[in-house]
C-alpha cells in the first residue's frame, strides 16, 4: 500500500526531513505514482486533488499481508493486516456481515469524526489484531494512520523530495521516494494530520522524535516513541467533523 500527500494535508514531523545520505531522486507525487505503477502494473491507483493519490497492491499478500481498499462517502481506507475481533466490531457499529475490516475501519473514525466525545486512542484500542491503516477524509481533508501496538505490519513513513508525506507498507518504494528521510511509523500509535503522533498506549505522554547520530555527528536514523517523562495535560477529542483537525494537544509543563 502506498499514499502520498502534500505537505499542507500531510503536515508531516519535521523530524522525518533529517535522514542521512543522498536526497531521494523522486521530486514529486507525480514520480512516484509512476514508479510505483512501473513496478506495480496490477496495483489499484486513486488519485485525489492536487496529484495526491493512494494506491493498493495485492502481487505479494501470499507472503506478506492481505490488504484491502474501500472507498464510503469521501472516505479512503487502506488497511493491512487482519483483526480477530471483527464480528464484535460489526455488532457494535451496526454493520453487516459482510463488511470488511478496512470498513470497520471507517464506520470507526465516523463514528469518531461526527459523534463520539472520546479520544480517538480509546477507539484504537478497541482494534484487536495485527495491522496497519491509512484513511484519509477528502471532504474534511484529514489523514488518519495507525499500526498495532506489536508492529505485526509494516509501515513505514517519509518525506518526499518536495517535502510530501508518503506512507508505505513496502521498504522498497518508500526507500525510493525518500532516500534516507523515511523511519518505520511507531507501533502502538496513532497520526492525526490535526493533532500529530498519539501513543494509544500512553495517551497522556507526548511522542518524541529522537535523532540518532553517526561518528561524523550527522543524523543517522529518527525513532519516534512515547516519552514516558513528557505528560500532556489533556488528550485530544473529537465531538464534530468541524473541531476533529481543531483540537490542540498542549504539552504539560
Amino acid at each position: 500500500m502506498l499514499a502520498v500527500f502534500e505537505c499542507a494535508i500531510g503536515r508531516p514531523p519535521k523530524e522525518l526531513g533529517h535522514g542521512s545520505g543522498a536526497r531521494p531522486s523522486l521530486n514529486t507525487r507525480e514520480e512516484i505514482a509512476e514508479v510505483f505503477r512501473s513496478w506495480r502494473p496490477s496495483s489499484s491507483l486513486y488519485h485525489l486533488p492536487n496529484d495526491n493519490f493512494l494506491a493498493v497492491s495485492h502481487e505479494d499478500e501470499i507472503l506478506t499481508q492481505s490488504r484491502s481498499l474501500v472507498v464510503m462517502d469521501g472516505i479512503f481506507c487502506i488497511f493491512a493486516g487482519i483483526l480477530n475481533n471483527t464480528c464484535d466490531l460489526r455488532r457494535h457499529y451496526g454493520l453487516s456481515r459482510r463488511a470488511t475490516e478496512a470498513m470497520v475501519v471507517v464506520e470507526a473514525y465516523r463514528v469518531l469524526r461526527d459523534r463520539s466525545p472520546y479520544p480517538p486512542d480509546q477507539v484504537i484500542r478497541h482494534l484487536d489484531g495485527k495491522f496497519a491503516f491509512i484513511l484519509f477524509d477528502a471532504k474534511a481533508t484529514n489523514l488518519f494512520l495507525a499500526r498495532d501496538r506489536d508492529g505485526s505490519v509494516q509501515l513505514h513513513w517519509g518525506m518526499a523530495g518536495d517535502g510530501s508525506l508518503v506512507c508505505s507498507d513496502d521498504p522498497k518504494i518508500i526507500a525510493e521516494a525518500c532516500g534516507k528521510c523515511y523511519t518505520p511509523f511507531p507501533p502502538g500509535c496513532i497520526f492525526l494530520s490535526g493533532n500529530g503522533l498519539i501513543s494509544f498506549d500512553h495517551p497522556l505522554h507526548k511522542v518524541k522524535a529522537i535523532l540518532r547520530e553517526d561518528d561524523q555527528g550527522k543524523v543517522s536514523a529518527v525513532i519516534f516513541q512515547a516519552d514516558l517523562y513528557t505528560k500532556l495535560r489533556s488528550i485530544p477529542r473529537s465531538g464534530s467533523a468541524a473541531n476533529w483537525a481543531d483540537v490542540a494537544v498542549v504539552e504539560g509543563e
